[in-house]
Parts: C-alpha cells; sequence; structure tokens
C-alpha cells in the first residue's frame, strides 16, 4: 500500500556510466595539431596549466551535507471505514460487490469485495456500516454482530494510506438490489458456501473464513 518507482534508456542510444561523458571527437578523427601543441608544452619543461574538471566541482556540490534539501516522504493520511457481509432472508445468500479490475485490458472483469464506506463525522462504525450498505447496494439490513477488523497500508495519489476497516455480519430487512453508480459497478447475491472463494481481497477472504457460523 507498496509502498514501491522505474527509469529506462532509450531504446537505441548506447549508454555510458553515470560518471563517464563519451569525448567530443569519440570513435572519430583527433585534431593532430592539438596533439603536438601539448607535447611541445611537456618538451619545455613548463607544467602543463591544471583545468578544473566541471563535472568535479558539480559531483562535490551533490553530495551530501546540511545544505542539501531535506528528502521528502509520501504524506500518511489515516481513514476508518465500515462494513461486512449481508446475510439475505433466506440465510442462504451473502451480498457483494463488484468493481472492474483496473489491470484488465478486457474491461470485463470484476473484483468482487465486502461492501464498506468511510465513517463520516458523529457517526459509529454501527451506524456507518448500515448506512454504506444501503447506498452501495440498495439493500437495507441491521447488524447481527462484528466479525472484526482489518488494517491495511496502500498507496494513493502519492500518499501513504493507513486504513483500518470494521467489519458486521448484517442481516437483510429489506430494499432492492441497486449497485451506487458512482462506486460499484455491480451487485450480487451468492451462495454462503461460495462467499469466500469468491472474495478477490486475501485479507476478506481470511476473516470471513475464520467467522464460523454466517447465518444469524
Amino acid at each position: 500500500m507498496p509502498l514501491s518507482g522505474n527509469t529506462q534508456g532509450a531504446q537505441g542510444l548506447r549508454q555510458y556510466p553515470c560518471d563517464m561523458t563519451p569525448a567530443d571527437n569519440a570513435g572519430g578523427n583527433q585534431d593532430l595539431g592539438s596533439t603536438r601543441k601539448g607535447a611541445q608544452n611537456s618538451s619545455s619543461g613548463k607544467p602543463a596549466k591544471k583545468h578544473n574538471s566541471p563535472n568535479r566541482k558539480n559531483n562535490k556540490g551533490n553530495q551530501g551535507g546540511k545544505n542539501n534539501p531535506r528528502v521528502k516522504y509520501a504524506k500518511r493520511i489515516d481513514e476508518v471505514s465500515a462494513g461486512g457481509l449481508v446475510v439475505d432472508k433466506t440465510g442462504t445468500k451473502g451480498l457483494l460487490i463488484g468493481r472492474l479490475d483496473p489491470k484488465d485490458a478486457s474491461h470485463e472483469r470484476l473484483l468482487w469485495s465486502l461492501p464498506k464506506g468511510h465513517i463520516e463525522e458523529g457517526e459509529s462504525p454501527e451506524e456507518a456500516a448500515i448506512r454504506e450498505v444501503a447506498e452501495e447496494t440498495g439493500i437495507k439490513s441491521e447488524i447481527t454482530r462484528s466479525l472484526g477488523v482489518i488494517d491495511f497500508w496502500f498507496m494513493a495519489s502519492g500518499k501513504r494510506i493507513h486504513k483500518t476497516v470494521h467489519h458486521f455480519l448484517f442481516t437483510e430487512v429489506g430494499g432492492k438490489l441497486a449497485p451506487q453508480v458512482t462506486e460499484v459497478d455491480d451487485v450480487a447475491w451468492f451462495p454462503i458456501e461460495e462467499i469466500v472463494s469468491k472474495l478477490a481481497y486475501p485479507d476478506e477472504r481470511k476473516l470471513i473464513a475464520k467467522s464460523g457460523q454466517l447465518v444469524p
């Protein structure tokens, strides 16, 4: 959440080490006159003039020191959400939401997960969970019990997000399936015994798998 960057050289260009620069006439004809002049200066006994390498000067300036700008780290953001698994009135099906997989080139594969969303100011985790389930799925429900808490890290818009999610087990009490247009691509009921295998994210699979009896 990894927090995780990448560079490549242009294809077809010859690459040189970062501290080496190819000479102007590298691979071509040298200026013989310039070479002779250098030899004459050496034979006169006079020491050759020392020229400071601009690269050397720049390298010195780039060394670590108190004048260098401090390394900037990604800003940390803490988020708290709530949601969970809704079981239908018959006690045989569970409710999941589907979002299109951004890595799927066909734009057809759905990633199924538990409905959930951010806790708003003044809300308890239970109140937020009931509201979010209704908003994302169209189904009204009531909480049966807590399933536990999951926390994880991820990167988004250059920020490190630490997310904590409170999960509950719900019972359907009304409403009609209707995916939230701006948040969800699909919503569906699945047999209770298939819920774990349908879930796309390992943390949610593990949570439901160890939750025991899911029928209220």
